[in-house]
């Protein structure tokens, strides 16, 4: 037989009661999966509309395969990408969908501290900021 639960229990992935406020679990995974949700679905659409926009303007142009040519210098760097895609350079919005879909993780790990922050949960909240720090510095390099 099943005890009853009292709002003190502190069950995994139980929802709060209604009268109580704050962050719950299902509440947490509900905005972790929106970021992740939106954070795709908006690379992927950005990817693909520079990706088809760079089809149309150059389907007429023949490959030259003997020698590679690397991303201009324009595109090496996070604020050229973004300036030159805010103008409709279609290689730019393939490359600025790409680093959406980096960022994307990142962003749901700095979500996932908020929301830890939020619950009060501080162990979870110190890993998850370890965890972020290491990706910052191996995104920047190593060079912090």
């Amino acid at each position: 037989m099943k005890r009853a639960r009292t709002p003190g229990d502190e069950s995994p992935g139980r929802r709060e009661p209604a009268g109580r406020r704050g962050v719950t679990d299902h509440t947490a995974q509900v905005w972790i999966a929106t970021v992740l949700r939106a954070g795709v679905i908006a690379a992927a659409c950005i990817g693909l509309a520079g990706g088809v926009a760079h089809l149309v303007r150059h389907a007429a142009d023949v490959p030259a395969y003997a020698s590679f040519h690397g991303e201009p210098a324009a595109l090496r760097h996070v604020a050229d990408v973004i300036a030159a895609a805010v103008s409709l350079n279609t290689s730019a919005l393939i490359q600025a969908g790409l680093l959406l879909l980096i960022a994307v993780p990142i962003f749901r790990v700095a979500v996932s501290i908020v929301v830890f922050a939020l619950e009060k949960d501080w162990l979870y909240c110190v890993v998850t900021a370890l965890v972020m720090g290491i990706l910052l510095f191996s995104l920047l390099g190593g060079k912090l």
